[in-house]
């Protein structure tokens, strides 16, 4: 396979987010990332939520911003079935990690952590904000 620079840029501006499923037992649906709803903290949520998952996430610094983070957090998140997310630190690489990163293209990734819960009495707000998607 030719690696183009397209190609190349691409790659490295996603973001990728991997989840640590906290109760394996528990079996939700998927939903569609709009019926996640993102919170800052956990005093904002303000109804009772269970939770789901840890979710971490990394991408280049270069290519991507706490919005693409966040986005792919809530698409991790409603593939879990999850229906809100906690979102926890974000944290840019070190600044000899960028120049690593400059100097000799090491990585330097950008990194979110967040909390992918369940809030039962949300149905109705997840099933409106999902209605034909």
């Amino acid at each position: 396979m030719r690696w183009t620079p397209w190609l190349m840029l691409a790659l490295l501006g996603c973001v990728s987010t991997n989840a640590a499923v906290l109760n394996t037992s528990l079996k939700l649906p998927a939903i569609c990332p709009d019926g996640v709803q993102v919170f800052t903290d956990s005093t904002k949520v303000g109804r009772p939520y269970k939770e789901v998952a840890v979710l971490n996430s990394q991408g280049s610094y270069q290519y991507t911003n706490e919005s693409k983070m966040v986005d792919s957090q809530r698409k991790k998140a409603a593939a879990l079935g999850a229906n809100g997310v906690i979102l926890g630190t974000m944290q840019d690489p070190s600044t000899g990690a960028k120049v690593w990163n400059a100097l000799i293209g090491t990585s330097a990734n950008r990194k979110g952590y967040a909390v992918a819960i369940l809030i039962p009495e949300d149905s109705a707000r997840v099933a409106e904000a999902c209605k034909g998607k």
